[in-house]
């Protein structure tokens, strides 16, 4: 007796079911993906008791007569594509012509259709994979399926299933994905007779994005623009830096309309915020990216969420560079913040209606030299011979210390009621000028770490340790790039044991490791030995070190910068150097760090991602109060 069979077709019909219908939210994504292929504008989706008891998802797409209603039931049976070269360029979300018949093959299956401008439509009946019942039908144009008691002849299935709550969080995510990845259609989503949204067709994403995930992420979003690298375009919004979380529910990737999970894709926004994302945490993104159908694999998943990209380098450098522009684009208009007032602009303040003599006592200006001038303790040098603050008076400069010895102060106490003005990028008032005549002014020190500054929004924060660490991070990372990465040479060498496959690309890639401070030699099969190593790269395991900095230096493109592969050492080591908690800053120092600041590439964060200034506004202030 032979011992291989055909299986029956109900049972082939079940295992295919199974690849394809994981819980009811695979049922809703298999069903409005057709709706969407089928260029519905409304998509309607009701479900009970978590899509266990009925899901029903209703279109006003273009419909089938009755030889197609009864064609797509069958297994195979497709209108995406007609040959094999039709399979390497998918241009529509479904296209295997499998999912009808499975989600016919393990419920109670209904099919309404009605094409544009027919007479009649086509309803067609399922119990179990068997067609009951074909007739006429008097539907709506489109296209409506119910399904009910999922899983009813697959009991020990049906016990895998969650809770209902569980079950009907993951059909609303499902949702989510699908109403954000196309904003061109409405969606009405409906949960035991109950309505939990009704989107009308959007006009702009951000408009979606705002509808469904609130206007305060919204806000929190920036726009990329539209990048065109090559023949592939990228497009959407990520968060600005420091907006991130802890998972990637919200990193949402959208591939010719398709979501999609890619690793390549995960590396490149990573890299593209670079270090304006805290380690273990992850970007907000509704990242949107067309390319050629033909450079792409999307039949690798039998859900189709994973795809291979033909050339994964050149869409990662893509995908980098768009996320980079949009932070720099970002930078720029931060930067515009705190830039002096337009002429004509702000009035300044009216000084206090107190004796002049009792000002002088109270508080004193600090005027800022633009980027590029002589420091200011520079200045006082030349203008008093020492390097001690000064302050007018009715008969010119004094030293800040006497003046504070004569009104009884402490002179560290005046840093915390000091005003400065800020003329970033502009010619330095005289001296003797005090007037506060831009819009961003130091008020003080706050708990000696929080540095309290005023601008035209509001109140401003800023962490003196997070950016002191923000300017020696990227100085010391400038010299690097210009000087190459201080090595030290080891006294007794050490070996370094790897796989074949990295023992060929570190074989490869030998020049690049010796520029980066890391001199390796071949030693023998699979060992290589290691002579020098940074002199920023302290630990008790220098190998293990080393492994780590190689896996980066792999995970980095061709395009990105070598010496970034250190940047956490370095990042680590300026953390040590930095301005700590309780270090009293003066009046220039505290000058010459928001100047510094202001002139970083990245000033809104520290090398860890954590932000280095908060705003707090007017209208939060307000509601305090």
């Amino acid at each position: 007796m032979s011992r291989i069979a055909l299986l029956p077709e109900a049972v082939a019909s079940q295992v295919a079911a199974g690849e394809v219908v994981e819980r009811p939210a695979s049922v809703v994504k298999e069903l409005v993906e057709n709706a969407i292929d089928a260029e519905a504008t409304r998509i309607e989706v009701l479900i009970r008791r978590g899509g266990i008891s009925t899901i029903r998802v209703v279109d006003n797409g273009i419909g089938m007569d009755r030889d197609d209603a009864l064609l797509c039931l069958e297994r195979h049976a497709t209108s995406k594509i007609r040959t094999g070269a039709d399979l390497a360029a998918i241009h529509t979300l479904g296209f295997r012509g499998e999912a009808l018949p499975s989600i016919a093959s393990v419920s109670r299956f209904r099919l309404a259709t009605r094409e544009r401008g027919a007479l009649a439509g086509t309803e067609v009946i399922i119990n179990g994979g068997k067609i009951e019942s074909v007739r006429d039908g008097g539907d709506a144009p489109g296209t409506q399926i119910e399904v009910r008691t999922l899983f009813y002849n697959l009991p020990a299935r049906r016990k895998f299933l969650r809770t209902e709550n569980t079950e009907s969080s993951h059909v609303e995510h499902q949702l989510h994905i699908q109403a954000i990845g196309h904003p061109q259609a409405g969606f009405v989503f409906v949960n035991d007779e109950r309505v939990v949204y009704q989107l009308p067709p959007a006009n702009h994403l951000r408009e979606r994005i705002r509808d469904l995930c609130g206007a305060a992420l919204a806000a929190e979003l920036l726009e990329v623009p539209e990048f065109d690298a090559g023949g592939l375009i990228v497009r959407g919004f990520v968060g600005k830096a420091g907006v991130s979380r802890s998972s990637r529910a919200q990193q949402l990737v959208f591939l010719n309309g398709r979501a999609v999970e890619n690793s390549t894709l995960n590396f490149a926004l990573r890299e593209g915020y670079h270090t304006a994302l805290m380690k273990g945490q992850h970007p907000v993104t509704f990242l949107f990216i067309e390319m050629d159908p033909a450079a792409v694999d999307v039949n690798v998943h039998p859900a189709k969420r994973e795809v291979r990209f033909r050339d994964p380098a050149h869409v990662r450098e893509a995908v980098v560079e768009a996320t980079r522009r949009a932070l720099e684009a970002d930078r720029a208009s931060w930067s515009r913040t705190f830039q002096p007032a337009a002429a004509g602009g702000l009035p300044p303040p009216t000084p206090p209606l107190i004796p002049e003599r009792e000002q002088v006592a109270l508080r004193k200006d600090w005027v800022v030299p633009p980027a590029g001038a002589e420091p200011l303790e520079a200045q006082t040098k030349t203008d008093q011979g020492s390097a001690e603050p000064r302050r007018e008076t009715s008969q010119g400069f004094e030293p800040a210390a006497q003046n504070a010895e004569q009104a009884g102060r402490d002179p560290r106490s005046l840093a915390s009621s000091a005003s400065m003005s800020f003329p970033v990028g502009a010619a330095s008032a005289p001296r003797a000028e005090f007037r506060a005549t831009h819009s961003f002014k130091i008020l003080g020190v706050l708990g000696k770490l929080y540095i309290l500054m005023e601008n035209e929004s509001g109140l401003v924060l800023v962490d003196q340790h997070a950016a002191h660490e923000r300017i020696l991070f990227e100085e010391m990372r400038r010299r690097m790039e210009a000087q190459g990465v201080p090595s030290q040479r080891l006294l007794i060498p050490l070996t370094l044991q790897v796989s074949p496959r990295d023992a060929d690309w570190l074989a490869n890639n030998l020049p690049t490791l010796h520029r980066a401070g890391i001199a390796l030699e071949p030693f023998g099969p699979g060992t290589f030995k290691i002579d020098s190593l940074p002199t920023f790269l302290r630990g008790s395991e220098p190998t293990q070190l080393v492994r780590e900095i190689i896996d980066e230096l792999r995970e980095t493109s061709a395009q990105t910068s070598k010496l970034r592969l250190g940047e956490e050492m370095i990042a680590k080591t300026v953390c040590r150097h930095a301005v700590k908690a309780n270090d009293f800053l003066r009046e220039p120092e505290l000058v010459r760090l928001i100047q510094d600041l202001l002139a970083c590439e990245l000033p809104y964060c520290c090398p860890h991602g954590r932000p280095t200034m908060i705003q707090i506004g007017y209208g939060e202030l307000e509601k305090k109060f």
